[in-house]
């Protein structure tokens, strides 16, 4: 059975999660860490973790939201960070994607949310889009572990952020025809993975064009153990492992 260790399962997307869940869970998809972005999404990863047993959260706001978020949004994370069942501190990082002019504000949200994994001693999950050396430099200055979410860069910044003791997630973008990550992720270790869907977003091919769910980490999954010249069996005990190594709240419940 697997882990989809990062998707967004939030009622604006998916009109019945049970059915969602359920399909999943036929796919061998088991455990589902539903990660927040911003103040109302946030509230439902809350509302998820009560309703779903095999659902786990995190909270944060993500750099899209920088303009928007308030001092409050950052109270209702550490307010919560308690929770059992809350694993980690994200989505959280930096996009200049589509804007770099608000860099030092993006800057200054990430390292706020950054102090608070380090104070509480919990992981995070980062977000870096065309943005990499900011976000290994904020990342350098606090002590602190988690995942490297949709990771798309260079064997060379891959050795950079497992070094620093992160892990790399990897979804349905290695499926694509063009995508480099494929021989990057042929020279990473193993237990330095795990999967994850971004549901609703990067659907993996054949099914690219569609809306994703989780249940898609069994392509996802088909796909890394080829390219591992593994077992589905092996690449799941594996990455389960890794999951359970990081976030230590999971072995808890």
């Amino acid at each position: 059975m697997f882990t989809d260790s990062h998707c967004h399962l939030y009622k604006e997307y998916y009109e019945n999660l049970d059915s969602i869940i359920e399909d999943s869970i036929k796919q061998k998809v088991n455990r589902f860490i539903n990660n927040g972005c911003d103040k109302l999404s946030n509230i439902e990863v809350l509302e998820g973790i009560k309703l779903y047993d095999n659902m786990y959260g995190t909270l944060g706001i993500h750099p899209e939201n920088v303009d928007s978020y308030t001092r409050e949004d950052l109270k209702f994370i550490e307010d919560n960070l308690a929770n059992p069942k809350i694993i980690a501190i994200g989505e959280i990082g930096l996009d200049y994607h589509y804007s770099k002019e608000n860099k030092d504000k993006q800057i200054n949200l990430l390292e706020l949310q950054l102090q608070m994994a380090e104070k509480y001693h919990i992981p995070v999950v980062i977000h870096s889009r065309e943005a990499t050396l900011d976000t290994i430099n904020s990342l350098k200055k606090y002590k602190v572990k988690g995942v490297i979410h949709s990771f798309s860069g260079s064997l060379e910044t891959a050795r950079e952020y497992l070094k620093m003791g992160y892990l790399l997630g990897v979804n349905g973008v290695i499926t694509f025809k063009n995508a480099n990550i494929k021989e990057v992720i042929k020279e990473i270790p193993l237990d330095k993975i795990v999967l994850e869907t971004d549901s609703p977003y990067l659907t993996p091919e054949p099914f690219r064009g569609k809306q994703n769910n989780p249940s898609h980490i069994i392509d996802i999954a088909k796909f890394v153990a080829d390219l591992k010249g593994i077992s589905l069996e092996e690449l799941a005990h594996i990455t389960n492992q890794n999951i359970e190594n990081l976030f230590k709240k999971i072995q808890d419940n």
